[in-house]
């Protein structure tokens, strides 16, 4: 950003947005932080309480209902063979974990598996939205600046590049730079990278046509502002998600753990 200020006589225009998106992402990040806190300190209580259902409390009771001589219900059958194969491979699938997290360490250095792995997380609900917000909003505050200076498209792609660290985007603003060369319209180029939605594309077509295309940029930098603020907003949603989710096996394992109760009474009453 101070490359760009420099090479566009906007130092301070520069030096004031630079700290306004480092400031943003901050606060994007203490939120989902906060938001995330309680639920993981319930996910990991439920996840405990879960392990010693599954490895206690259903065993007893399905030993005492097999005496009846009469099959457990399906939903408890079905979540006793999960403790089963958790009990016996669980320590495989710790295991598993362990040595995946090592590999994800190992290939951070790669920057082929740090393309494929920006890829995977752009595809994934409100976290892609809110990555992909914050890149698109940084391209098209930057392409604003340089073409209100009057420097050609392809130096302000070079601008923008330069500020990016993610190797993916880096990949993805050089060949944009390469179909432009090679003498593609500007949208074109854009859709392309399969990262820009129909109205940006829209937006930067009718720009490049009617030379506005300085106004246009502006005006997409602060559209992915407001998309920003929309998946800051759905990242608040992810606290009751989690507690539904967490409600929701915690439930059907009280479920399994009294179906036995109530069909033993219909067993005891045929006995009887």
């Amino acid at each position: 950003m101070i490359r760009t200020g420099e090479l566009t006589g906007k130092l301070d225009e520069c030096c004031f947005e630079l700290a306004r998106q480092q400031r943003a992402q901050r606060q994007l990040t203490d939120k989902v932080k906060s938001a995330l806190r309680y639920p993981i300190i319930i996910l990991a209580m439920a996840i405990m309480v879960v392990v010693a259902m599954l490895h206690f409390v259903l065993p007893e009771f399905a030993a005492i209902y097999k005496t009846f001589n009469t099959p457990l219900p399906a939903l408890t059958q079905g979540i006793m063979t999960l403790a089963d194969f958790s009990g016996e491979w669980g320590w495989l699938l710790v295991l598993f974990g362990f040595l995946l997290a090592i590999a994800n360490k190992l290939l951070m250095r790669r920057p082929t598996w740090l393309i494929v792995r920006q890829k995977l997380l752009l595809h994934i609900p409100i976290m892609g939205s809110l990555m992909r917000g914050q890149k698109l909003t940084q391209i098209f505050t930057i392409l604003a600046l340089t073409q209100s200076a009057g420097i050609t498209f392809l130096q302000g792609v070079e601008s923008v590049r330069e500020t990016m660290r993610c190797p993916y985007w880096v990949q993805l603003l050089t060949q944009i730079q390469h179909d432009i060369s090679n003498g593609h319209p500007i949208w074109l180029a854009l859709k392309n990278s399969g990262e820009f939605s129909p109205l940006c594309l829209q937006l930067v077509r009718t720009g490049e046509a009617s030379g506005s295309l300085d106004l246009m940029l502006d005006n997409l930098a602060h559209h992915r502002d407001n998309t920003m603020a929309l998946a800051d907003n759905l990242a608040a949603l992810l606290e009751p998600a989690l507690l539904i989710i967490t409600g929701g096996i915690i439930g059907t394992l009280v479920v399994a753990m009294y179906l036995p109760i109530f069909h033993l009474g219909d067993a005891m009453s045929g006995m009887g």
